[in-house]
This record gives C-alpha cells, sequence and structure tokens, in this order.
C-alpha cells in the first residue's frame, strides 16, 4: 500500500494525506512520553550517569521518576499542541509527496517504482519537503518540550509572538541545515527498509493472512525505524542543540547551557566537550520511541488507507446504495 502500485493503486493523493496526517495523529499522542525524554537527554551537557553528581538525569527510569516528582504527569506531553501539528503537517505532506513522487517515477522512467531504492530516494526527498513545510512546528515543539518550570512559554500564541519580536523570523528555522541533512537518510532509510522487510514478510505470512498482515506492518515498520534512527541520530542531537539558540535561560534549572555559532560549532564543542558519545545522548528512548512511531505510522497509514480503499470497493458502494 505504501508507494504507488499500477496494479493496486486505490488510493489518490489527497486520500493519501489524510491516512497520513490521520495516521501522524494517533501516534503522536502514544510516544510522546519518549519524545519528551529523548529531548531531555540530547539537550543535557553533563553525563548521562549516576556518577555524575552534577546530570539532573542519569536514565530513562530515573529521568521519568524525576519529571513526575517535579513537574507531574503532564509534563511528558509538553509541547503537544505543536507537536500534534507536526505530526499531521508532517504526516500528510510526507506521504502525499512520496505517493506522487514513486508515480512520477512511474510515469516518466523506466524504474520499478516498487523498488527499495526507489523508495530510498523518494522517501528522503517526501521527507525533506515535508520537513521544510513543518520545521517551524518543530522548533516550538523543541522549545515546549525542553523548559522547565516556571514556563516560560505559558502557551502557544505567547511562544510565536515572543520568539518572533525577540528573535526574530529566522529562529523559526533553527536547525534546518542538520535536521535536511538528517531527515533524507533517516526518511529514505524508513522506507527502504519497510520495503525490503515487507518483501522478507511474505516468506513468512501468507498474503491471505489479513490479521498477520496488519501485525506484519506493525513491526516491519518498528524494525525499520530502530535501523534508520542508529544511522542518522548525531544529526538529531545537533539539530536539538541548534534549535534551543536564544533560549538557554530556561535550561538553566537543568545543568550547564552552551551557545552555539552554527552547525560546524555545535559538533566541535560536543566533540570537545562531551566527546563522541555526546552524540548520543538520549540514543534509547529515541530508539525505544522510532520503534514505536515507526511502527505505528506504517500500521495506521496501511490501515487507514485500506480503510478508505474499502470505502470505494463495489460491495461498499452497493451496501450504501442498498
Amino acid at each position: 500500500m505504501v508507494g504507488y502500485d499500477p496494479e493496486a493503486k486505490c488510493v489518490s493523493t489527497a486520500e493519501a494525506a489524510v491516512a497520513g496526517s490521520a495516521s501522524g495523529l494517533v501516534t503522536r499522542v502514544l510516544v510522546s512520553p519518549l519524545d519528551v525524554l529523548k529531548i531531555r537527554f540530547q539537550l543535557q551537557i553533563e553525563q548521562l550517569s549516576s556518577r555524575n553528581p552534577a546530570a539532573k538525569y542519569h536514565g530513562i527510569l530515573q529521568a521519568v521518576q524525576c519529571i513526575l516528582r517535579e513537574e507531574g504527569l503532564t509534563a511528558f506531553w509538553k509541547g503537544h499542541v505543536p507537536a500534534q501539528f507536526l505530526s499531521v503537517g508532517f504526516g500528510a505532506v510526507q506521504f502525499m509527496a512520496f505517493e506522487s513522487l514513486t508515480e512520477l517515477v512511474h510515469n516518466v522512467t523506466s524504474f520499478n517504482t516498487r523498488d527499495s531504492f526507489v523508495h530510498l530516494v523518494c522517501g528522503g526527498l517526501a521527507a525533506c519537503t515535508a520537513t521544510v513545510a513543518v520545521q517551524p512546528v518543530d522548533t516550538l515543539r523543541t522549545r515546549f518540550a525542553a523548559q522547565g518550570e516556571p514556563k516560560i512559554y505559558p502557551n502557544l500564541r505567547h511562544a510565536v509572538v515572543t520568539m518572533y519580536q525577540t528573535e526574530g523570523p529566522r529562529t523559526f528555522y533553527r536547525g534546518l541545515t542538520p535536521t535536511l541533512v538528517a531527515i533524507f537518510p533517516y526518511a529514505g532509510l524508513q522506507f527502504f527498509f519497510y520495503n525490503i522487510l515487507q518483501q522478507l514478510s511474505k516468506w513468512v505470512i501468507p498474503a491471505e493472512a489479513k490479521n498477520g498482515a496488519n501485525v506484519k506492518n506493525l513491526v516491519c515498520g518498528s524494525c525499520a525505524g530502530v535501523i534508520s534512527k542508529s544511522l542518522t541520530y548525531p544529526l538529531d542531537v545537533v539539530k536539538k542543540r541548534l534549535q534551543v539558540r536564544g533560549f538557554e535561560h530556561a535550561r538553566a534549572a537543568f545543568g550547564q547551557v552552551r551557545t552555539y555559532g552554527g552547525l560546524l560549532d555545535c559538533m566541535r564543542q560536543i566533540m570537545q566537550e562531551e566527546g563522541p558519545g555526546g552524540f548520543f545522548k538520549g540514543l534509547s528512548p529515541s530508539l525505544l520511541k522510532a520503534a514505536f512511531s515507526t511502527g505505528l505510522i506504517f500500521f495506521w497509514y496501511e490501515l487507514f488507507c485500506s480503510f478508505l480503499c474499502a470505502l470505494k470497493s463495489p460491495e461498499s458502494t452497493k451496501r450504501q446504495e442498498g
């Protein structure tokens, strides 16, 4: 179902956008706590270890207890409103662009649109398109998830106005360069490995096993998310560090803060002060999130597409007319 298939095409580009946005919305609600943990870990300068007394967060369980004690349960959904705009918008643009690009490949080239390498390139380009469209919302989401108590931004409107007035419009696109550099291989590899794993799964699950197909989509998506996230994670850390530039005062309660001049300066400082391990801070919750989110994204997307196809089937039309 993912990608243009001339033999089984039943979902239009607009319907792909609807299915993509719906899958993003449902998935975001479920994985938001892991996203908050990941961002907190990525932004911490101190080593993530209980042996470091200056470190606020040591590990996943300790961080969960700390956030619950200091900020309450709702802290795990900080920034959820901009995050939902991000997920819905990104899902809609990404899958709409992916369907359009794979259809374009089918119409103007001799490549097979079901080929994994076609999905690699089209998936990367589709994600870049979606990233440019939703980058301002991603920056807002990061700031909300990063702030402690008392809050610097009480609501979304206040955050937008304050950031625009004090930092200018370019602040909404901070971290765009490492984001684009990271998102092309990350998303491309997601579609690439999802395609490969789907083909391999045909050896295990019979085509007629519909319930098994839903589980297959979830497992294939989860595995694809873990592999792609592991390969591209360092640039995600750099992106998060750059997105909170000018917001350092809100990070004072969490430990040390740094000011970065740009992509290369951020990478240099992380390497000098934190070592290679600094580029993999927050990897554990990030991999958990990647497994859940990517698996659920493909699972819900395939499910919503199947539902839309069923609505257009002759049997469904006859039942509605009857």
